[in-house]
């Protein structure tokens, strides 16, 4: 088993890889009371058209990754997994999106029957077209309950604005018309392909015994077989820089207007190639023009401009785009000043400098909270295939002549907007 010491916090990773290419990722501390537990398979709502290791070409409804998380909680024997955990106390959840499914258990006791149990529920599906038609209508009720949600519906639009051809494109649940297509025979096609050994890992934190997690680990993956060492081959869609809709104005049950901006941009133009890295600088710049004490929020607040502000950076193959959501009662001066930022971005070494020692502190404290660690080290293997064990050093790397070659590239020829109103009071 590899020991790897996560540099300049008071913690090790423990890493090993069983023959049959199932990785277990292990984090544990003496001083917590509490574990969480994740298994997880590299498959999530983006893989939609791909070919198995049969060689034979799919094309899957929309949402299927979805489906299948929810499915895996039916056993044969008829034991819910929901009904496990909760006779000792401990909570189980799963999630979809558009790169993973994890399934998660965490609590402070039970740790080894835990973990057992966990690996053994998702590794025995078991559909019938009874409990998939059931599933169905479920899922219909899910996603319609959604439609009712200004947060998820915006969510969903400014995406579909943004990406042309790419699956980012579409919700993770997918469409209620793609859900009522979804067949026992899907969801196996789709279970043996991407929920094999080699596509999958457990990421354990928490208080345990690493030695003794292991042990599970060899036992209950022991007669699990890949269906070949090759793994699938997923369809690359191109998908081109210009956004698909550059304007919109929509109407929804909303009291405060919205903005939803986003930027489109090609990594290929950025001159780090490295993802990780570039990932570091881009959250640094957003992190300095809009964070608490920026310049932005400190003119926004004067002039009264918003009331609340979400901003991620999502990279998608070749493409990396900005997306913000904005509540604001003063739509058009907002946009107008939004631009205005990203179209002049100075960053001055002080400022740089300044945020990386807070970043680094956050750093710090995060390794002190089991949840927030298990989230940093997941997010890691999912978009760089490892976690990172050293990155206060690459922040401490980071410098005024890499930031302004990067800033050099980010530019608002490809933008998509929307301008979100409430309804006119049709009384």
């Amino acid at each position: 088993m590899e020991k790897i010491p996560l540099k300049g916090l008071d913690a090790t990773l423990y890493k090993e890889t069983l023959e049959n290419g199932f990785s277990i990722y292990m984090i544990p501390f003496k001083n917590k009371n509490n574990y969480t537990q994740t298994y997880a398979t590299r498959y999530g709502s983006d893989t939609i058209e791909f070919t198995m290791s049969n060689k034979k070409a799919r094309i899957t409804p929309t949402g299927i990754a979805h489906f299948l998380e929810h499915k895996m909680f039916e056993q044969e024997d008829g034991k819910d997994p929901f009904t496990f955990y909760g006779e000792s106390g401990t909570d189980a959840n799963a999630a979809t999106d558009h790169q993973y499914t994890k399934y998660i258990c965490s609590g402070t006791k039970n740790f080894k029957e835990n973990f057992r149990f966990l690996l053994r529920y998702v590794n025995a599906p078991y559909f019938t077209d009874e409990n998939v038609k059931k599933e169905q209508g479920i899922i219909e009720e899910e996603l319609n309950m959604y439609t009712d949600i200004p947060e998820f519906v915006l969510e969903v639009k400014v995406r579909e604005n943004i990406y042309q051809k790419h699956p980012r494109r579409i919700d993770v649940g997918g469409t209620v018309e793609d859900i009522k297509k979804i067949t026992k025979e899907d969801l196996y096609d789709c279970y043996n392909t991407f929920y094999q050994p080699n596509n999958m890992f457990a990421l354990l934190v928490g208080n345990f015994e690493p030695e003794e997690a292991l042990q599970i680990a060899k036992e209950e993956m022991a007669s699990r077989k890949n269906k070949t060492t090759a793994r699938p081959t997923i369809k690359d869609y191109k998908e081109p820089v210009e956004v698909n809709k550059k304007e919109e104005t929509v109407s929804m049950n909303i009291k405060v207007p919205k903005v939803l901006f986003a930027v489109k941009l090609s990594r290929k133009n950025f001159p780090i190639k490295d993802k990780h890295m570039l990932n570091l600088y881009l959250q640094l710049i957003t992190s300095v023009l809009f964070g608490s004490s920026s310049l932005f929020k400190e003119y926004a607040r004067n002039e009264g401009l918003m009331s609340g502000m979400y901003h991620e950076w999502e990279q998608v193959d070749d493409i990396v785009t900005l997306i913000f959501q904005i509540d604001t009662k003063k739509p058009v001066e907002l946009l107008k000043e939004l631009k205005k930022t990203l179209s002049s971005i100075e960053i001055s070494e002080d400022d740089m400098n300044r945020y990386k020692k807070v970043w680094i502190a956050n750093e710090v404290r995060m390794i002190d909270y089991v949840d927030a660690t298990t989230d940093n080290v997941f997010s890691d293997i999912i978009t760089y295939n490892e976690p990172v064990t050293d990155r206060i050093s690459l922040i401490r790397a980071m410098n005024k002549k890499e930031l302004d070659k990067i800033v050099q590239h980010i530019n608002l020829e490809n933008t998509a907007e929307i301008l979100v109103l409430p309804k006119e009071d049709e009384n």
